[in-house]
């Protein structure tokens, strides 16, 4: 949805918040710099040119730790299976119009550059055959590359995603007959698992069957695929600052805050 007296796209960020993690307990409320985890997200976030960043929680810990620090916060159900499905909820609760353009920062990610959360709302706006829109960059290491934990997506001529797997593709036919020590060319890319979508989707997202590649890859984005939605993807040049999903995670992101902002 573009504002009738600007070419910038209004748009809302969404920051999914769940408490239990298996690998790294209480994750949202971790510290890094003196505020928890989601608030540094949400403090990225509000970097951008977002019209609203609101952080949809599972729990009352996490919306008293935002309002703490003037982050505005919402409660949404313990049980939901997926973020997405907690966007859905929090596209209702906050009365967001079908057309309304949501980008979905995890709540993991304190080193989200706020220009790429810009990007893929744009491109969102840009491109009305599109459901969704998201970003990747391309594979400098051998090592990511066979990662199943780096997500690689494949694009067409258009710039709308093909495909999406943990394996190592495309698949580089002759380079790869004695095993894989190069990288194909031109790179590959990884996804970076950051969203834009329009409202009226993410309500319709959570009533879809779960597609057979879904279940097998653990990747939810293959469920709009399976089901006929485009995805358009920016490549960035940029490689994302990391996530966090385990206590060594944790002690990265906090020296990469301090080094970054000097907090």
């Amino acid at each position: 949805m573009l504002h009738p007296f600007e070419s910038s796209p209004v748009f809302t960020v969404v920051i999914p918040a769940r408490l239990a993690s298996s690998r790294l307990p209480n994750k949202p409320l971790a510290d890094i710099g003196g505020a928890p985890m989601v608030v540094r997200v949400a403090q990225r976030a509000l970097q951008s040119a977002a019209a609203q960043v609101v952080v949809a929680a599972d729990h009352p810990s996490i919306v008293q730790a935002c309002q703490a620090h003037g982050v505005q916060a919402i409660l949404t159900r313990e049980d939901h299976p997926s973020g997405s499905d907690r966007l859905a909820e929090a596209c209702h609760l906050l009365g967001l119009a079908d057309d309304a353009l949501v980008v979905n920062v995890q709540g993991d990610e304190p080193l989200m550059d706020p220009a790429l959360i810009n990007q893929v709302a744009h491109l969102l706006a840009a491109r009305p055959e599109a459901s969704m829109s998201t970003a990747a960059h391309a594979i400098d290491a051998v090592s990511e590359f066979l990662n199943p934990n780096v997500v690689k997506v494949v694009l067409d001529a258009r710039q709308l995603a093909m495909l999406f797997s943990r394996a190592p593709i495309p698949w580089w036919r002759d380079g790869n007959a004695q095993g894989i020590t190069a990288l194909p060319d031109p790179r590959p890319l990884r996804h970076i698992g950051i969203y834009a979508y329009r409202a009226g989707f993410l309500k319709l997202f959570p009533t879809l069957p779960q597609a057979p590649i879904e279940t097998v890859e653990a990747l939810e984005q293959m469920r709009a695929m399976w089901h006929g939605h485009k995805i358009a993807v920016h490549v960035t040049p940029q490689a994302p600052g990391p996530g966090v999903d385990t206590p060594e995670d944790l002690q990265r992101a906090r020296a990469l805050w301090t080094s970054t902002t000097g907090a």
